[in-house]
């Protein structure tokens, strides 16, 4: 019974999150997609020129610089003090993504290992306890259950600190960049920091709103997992 009742708290949980955070990944895609500022965009500097400069603007040139062509997600690895520069000189986001990137780098350091340490502990802990209730060997699931939903709110704290504090900072240091090294007009320049305001207006809610979901949805599929095998 206290499956069954978990299982409808979390998607109720869901359900109000999703209207009181106004997620709307439809309107979050086509609001990336801008013609008229991504043609603006695409005579700028390129990806690694721009992260460079931008370090050096953050006082941060320590950090490793490398491209993968074939990803669309650009990355900090706290792990190897890198930014993976992904492909997205086709979109108008992209100064405001390097911006982004480059921002954690200059994050605390002892936050970054925590939330990375954490994440993978969390996941793996998922996976056994999953495995290891299929195959019965997890008799009374429900302490386990308490532990996953800990570490799953632990995770979230951190990251979505970190990409919240990340993607509000952004902005400014993307307005910063393009100012001091005259990228642009001033009139594409404003346009561009319109858009990027938008773009944090849906995106930090929805950001947080599937950080958030990605848990409970574990807490769900364990709770499933429970109630099918164990039958209780």
């Amino acid at each position: 019974m206290i499956y069954i009742v978990t299982i409808i708290v979390c998607i109720l949980i869901l359900i109000f999150l999703r209207i009181v955070l106004g997620y709307d990944l439809k309107q979050i895609k086509l609001l990336a997609k801008n013609e008229k500022l991504d043609k603006i965009v695409s005579k700028f500097p390129d990806n690694i020129t721009i992260v460079k400069a931008i370090l050096k603007m953050l006082g941060n040139e320590s950090v490793k610089i490398e491209e993968d062509k074939e990803s669309k997600t650009c990355l900090y690895l706290v792990q190897g003090n890198k930014i993976i520069v992904a492909n997205v000189s086709d979109t108008f986001s992209r100064v405001q993504t390097m911006a982004h990137e480059c921002l954690h780098s200059i994050q605390n350091k002892k936050t970054l290992w925590a939330q990375y340490i954490i994440s993978n502990i969390y996941l793996l802990y998922f996976a056994v306890i999953s495995a290891i209730t299929i195959f019965k060997v997890i008799k009374n699931p429900i302490i386990f259950l308490v532990i996953l939903s800990v570490l799953g709110l632990i995770q979230y704290i951190l990251k979505s600190y970190l990409e919240t504090d990340a993607m509000i900072k952004a902005r400014f240091l993307a307005k910063d960049y393009l100012e001091k090294n005259s990228i642009g007009t001033k009139e594409e320049r404003e346009m561009l920091i319109k858009e990027y305001d938008k773009i944090n207006l849906l995106g930090i809610p929805a950001t947080n709103y599937s950080l958030i979901r990605n848990v409970i949805l574990k807490v769900i599929i364990y709770s499933i997992i429970s109630l099918t095998i164990l039958k209780i």
